[in-house]
């Protein structure tokens, strides 16, 4: 609609594709230090420094997708709790575009574990930094299991391959770049947020289930109670309606 200021159009993002790297989040960050005012892609077709959520490794062997977005001040701050939820979906929806027909529905398991069959085939890390000139650089790393996945982690995994895909990281990332543009408009930098929970719930995996929420110190059981409008995991105790904003969930 004209006159309506539109922050995330498709044509605004960027992208640089690189060989080998440490991380491409790492690269990002450096760029958003030197100056750069996001809408960065940045893609590698290895990485070698690869990193996951609590300092875990990533398997980062040629033959997947390892891309990172950078943003410079999506949000207010504090409406940037739901940019995971948003994220998710794009991610989620850029897979599902090269599945097979017939092959198994891509779900997400809160916050932003992308699953096929219960298993995990996607690492999403973001990362955020201060700038010198008080802006607030968030990179989103995102790496894909497309022919490789890794030989030990904490949860199940699998790869795309496995269900028949056959698409290359350049195609998969072609879908990525155009989803996470609209996913990102429609959240409207965190004003968007009953749009994007809504199409969140309609993907998701396990409302209803047993659960176990590991959080900092102790860990927590109870049914999956789905997500409120802000996004936060409703976990029905039995006793109580609780709100859980961070921590790892694994089904019964």
């Amino acid at each position: 609609m004209t006159g309506i200021r539109r922050r995330f159009p498709l044509e605004a993002f960027r992208h640089i594709a690189l060989d080998e790297v440490g991380s491409t989040n790492t690269d990002a960050l450096a760029a958003a230090r030197a100056g750069d005012q996001g809408l960065l892609w940045i893609t590698a077709r290895r990485q070698n420094a690869g990193r996951g959520r609590r300092g875990r490794a990533w398997t980062s062997e040629t033959g997947n997708l390892y891309a990172t977005l950078l943003l410079i001040d999506p949000a207010p701050i504090e409406r940037t709790a739901s940019l995971p939820l948003a994220v998710a979906l794009a991610v989620r929806n850029a897979i599902a575009a090269v599945m097979p027909p017939g092959t198994p529905p891509v779900e997400v398991k809160w916050p932003n574990d992308i699953l096929i069959e219960r298993r995990k085939t996607c690492g999403i890390l973001l990362e955020a930094e201060m700038l010198p000139d008080g802006k607030r650089a968030l990179v989103i790393g995102i790496g894909i299991n497309i022919r490789h996945k890794p030989d030990s982690a904490p949860y199940a995994v699998t790869s795309l391959e496995e269900h028949g895909v056959t698409a290359l990281p350049e195609e998969l990332f072609a879908h990525l770049y155009k989803e996470m543009a609209q996913v990102l408009e429609s959240w409207d930098e965190g004003r968007g947020i009953a749009d994007v929970t809504a199409q969140w719930r309609s993907v998701a995996c396990g409302i209803g289930e047993k659960i176990t929420v590991n959080l900092p110190n102790h860990s927590i059981s109870g049914r999956f109670a789905g997500i409120d409008d802000k996004g936060l995991l409703m976990l029905d105790t039995g006793s109580e309606l609780m709100p859980i904003a961070a921590g790892d969930v694994f089904f019964a």
